[in-house]
């Protein structure tokens, strides 16, 4: 396929970079206000939906309206409510353990915040601008919705069932005290320990295939969901999460009987 736009798509980049940053800044002008920096979290998905909505702006003119409409539009509807979820989940609680840990590698002589802005918010900006490739290169592309888009939608729709429930369901399973240090093993969480991860990823490889029409426009932003991927099952997810569960009581025998990712009926007890 040719006629891609890569010199608009060039500008969007610049200006979706600059609209990722801007969400951090006032994200950490709000986390030093409130001595919390776990606020940051809170700003994964509304950063998304500034870079999509940017990028939505900048295609008008080339753009085909139909696929800059839906990618848009999913994209919002994932960010929106993972920053509702996370915003709910820390509702009365401190600050995070992990930034904390973070926080206290602080270089003598450097402020504290000063450190949590350049390994914390302006990383994190980094990876919602260089995650969200697919978003800003779908909406360039001027080829009418077709297959990959179809099979797009599903993936996408897939993960996000996957995240919202898992979350919804694990949200209630906390909530009862009667639960207080046993480890959630039912619904989704049977068939995969980690629902929520795995809907992330799938929701990033279907918006993948939104810009998967285009070979070149492919092969450009492939590291996209590749990185997503490897964030969730070995950086700041599944792996970390997992070394902090390993020692609670049947969580050996739970990781024992259920998938680490890729759901699947749980073997027999």
């Amino acid at each position: 396929m040719t006629g891609f736009p890569w010199g608009d798509f060039g500008v969007n980049l610049a200006f979706s970079a600059a609209g990722a940053l801007g969400v951090m800044l006032v994200t950490f002008a709000v986390a030093v206000r409130r001595g919390l920096h776990r606020v940051v979290d809170i700003a994964w998905g509304p950063g998304f939906a500034v870079v999509a909505l940017t990028s939505f702006a900048l295609s008008a003119d080339g753009g085909d309206p139909g696929r800059r409409l839906l990618v848009t539009a999913l994209t919002l509807v994932w960010g929106l409510r993972l920053a509702a979820h996370i915003a709910r989940r820390g509702r009365g609680h401190g600050e995070d353990p992990r930034y904390e840990k973070l926080l206290a590698r602080a270089p003598r002589g450097v402020p504290r915040d000063v450190y949590a802005f350049g390994v914390v918010y302006l990383l994190q900006g980094f990876l919602v601008w260089l995650v969200s490739l697919p978003v800003q290169a779908a909406a360039h592309l001027p080829r009418g919705l077709g297959p990959l888009a179809l099979a797009g939608l599903l993936l996408w729709l897939t993960g996000f069932v996957f995240e919202a429930v898992g979350d919804r369901q694990l949200a209630r399973f906390r909530a009862d005290p009667a639960n207080r240090g046993r480890v959630m093993d039912r619904g989704l969480w049977a068939w995969t320990r980690h629902p929520n991860y795995f809907g992330d990823a799938c929701v990033w490889w279907g918006l993948f295939l939104f810009a998967a029409a285009d070979p070149a426009v492919a092969a450009a932003v492939l590291v996209s969901p590749v990185v997503m991927s490897l964030l969730l099952t070995r950086g700041s997810g599944k792996r970390l999460l997992e070394a902090h569960m390993a020692d609670r009581p049947g969580y050996a025998e739970y990781a024992a009987r259920t998938s680490g990712f890729f759901p699947r009926p749980p073997r027999s007890r």
